[in-house]
């Protein structure tokens, strides 16, 4: 996705299809078709269904975040499902205000080639006003590019579930969302450095997942392990509270990932928009399809069984693999690219257990690690784009966000603490921190 602030207006074909839209005759009449085909929509029409698509896109991205609540209430102890919950709604409030604040200024208003923008809020149409120069309402697009501020700090929610204190976490998405995030951002989608040496990430596998993953990490390492989860010179499970809602999250996130990826496109001005809109999605899709499948194979093949949550988190890597280049790629590698990032999941959650990095819902290996293969291989389909720039966008981003998300973690830990006492760990963070008891229908943990 390439976050600019003008849109493309040639190509359109709208005006051929309200033609062909009113009646027989027209349809009937090829030549006429033709010369419409080759007419440019009006302004206005382009700036309606641009704005429309930032739109329907916006609010299918920000419904993930009730796919991400979802799924890390199913995938935590019932003892801190109403934690998990209560972070994840305030994380996206935060996001939003922050975004606003100073986030989008910070991501959009430097200079060509640059590092970061400027400081200060952001400004909407006046009411009944337009902004036909560019092409789309602006409040669209603060609002299509808040909800993926958002979906990187959700990532963070999940790693370090049941042992974080809430404020701590909370802070740290405050700096996350107004800062961390938007910074990074404008290296590529706000034109600046990594942008003009030719990085391409469409959507986000790098700008989003890997960042948010990056920000996990550093915290995870920070807060350390669950207590019990490794003791005893063994990995010892700890079962979610519910299968089913860990399920129903990530369907809801499947369906978001639609808006993700198919309005990243940017534009639905055209007929040539319109189509690779579709095309994004049919790839999107079907990467998804294949990182589950390839998941479920493998865990057969490797272990005999066939864990449930490990293809929920195939289904989301393969998401996330796709997101750098939805467009480009054939069915074939389409397939091919969701399929790695399942078994990237298989691969790399044991891995994290043997270096006893306790990731609670698996968002490293699925956000981080499958991040960093879909913008690796985006050359692969795409042949504008090259395997070194892409190596160096994917080694600057993780430097970056790991060092200043370790840095903030840091400071928070000396200064009040970022993990609960171990006393509150065991009866559970919804009693310590929420003061809500667990459900009775979620009786485990």
């Amino acid at each position: 996705m390439t976050m600019s602030k003008g849109f493309r207006y040639g190509l359109a074909g709208l005006a051929a299809a309200v033609a062909l839209s009113a009646g027989p005759a027209f349809a009937q009449d090829t030549e006429a078709a033709a010369e419409a085909a080759s007419t440019v929509a009006s302004p206005d029409v382009q700036y309606i269904f641009n704005t429309l698509l930032f739109l329907i896109g916006g609010f299918l991205v920000m419904w993930m975040a009730a796919g991400f609540a979802m799924l890390e209430a199913g995938l935590v102890r019932s003892k801190n499902v109403s934690m998990q919950s209560l972070k994840n709604i305030a994380l996206y409030s935060i996001a939003g205000i922050m975004y606003w604040l100073v986030g989008y200024n910070l991501m959009y208003t430097g200079v060509d080639g640059g590092y970061m923008g400027s400081f200060g809020t952001y400004a909407f149409d006046p009411v009944g006003g337009d902004a036909l120069d560019v092409g789309y309402s602006t409040a669209s697009d603060w609002f299509f590019q808040m909800v993926f501020v958002a979906t990187a700090a959700s990532i963070v929610s999940g790693t370090v579930a049941e042992r974080m204190k809430l404020w701590p976490f909370l802070i740290f998405v405050v700096v996350l969302t107004g800062f961390i995030y938007p910074i990074a951002g404008s290296w590529q989608w706000g034109g600046g450095w990594l942008s003009e040496m030719g990085f391409s990430d469409f959507a986000g596998s790098t700008l989003v997942h890997s960042v948010g993953g990056w920000a996990a990490l550093a915290g995870a390492l920070l807060v350390g392990a669950r207590a019990g989860k490794y003791e005893g010179g063994k990995i010892n499970p700890m079962v979610g509270s519910s299968i089913p809602l860990a399920t129903l999250g990530t369907f809801i996130l499947w369906l978001g990932w639609f808006g993700f990826n198919g309005a990243s496109q940017l534009a639905m001005g055209t007929i040539a928009d319109v189509t690779d809109v579709s095309r994004i999605f049919a790839n999107t899709n079907l990467a998804a399809a294949a990182g589950v499948v390839a998941t479920t194979i493998l865990l057969q093949v490797l272990y005999k069984k066939v864990d449930v949550t490990m293809v929920l988190n195939g289904a989301l890597a393969g998401l996330v693999s796709i997101t750098a280049e939805p467009l480009a790629p054939a069915v074939w590698q389409a397939l091919l690219i969701g399929a790695v990032g399942g078994a990237i999941v298989v691969f790399t959650v044991p891995l994290l257990d043997k270096l006893k990095i306790d990731d609670v819902v698996g968002a490293i290996p699925v956000h981080l690690f499958a991040g960093i293969w879909g913008t690796l291989i985006v050359p692969f389909s795409n042949a504008d784009t090259s395997y070194s720039t892409q190596l160096v966008g994917i080694v600057a981003y993780g430097v970056f966000t790991l060092v200043v998300s370790f840095v903030v973690w840091f400071i928070l830990k000396a200064i009040m603490g970022i993990r609960v006492s171990a006393e509150d760990e065991m009866i559970g963070l919804d009693k310590a921190e929420t003061g809500v008891e667990a459900y009775p229908e979620f009786s485990r943990g």
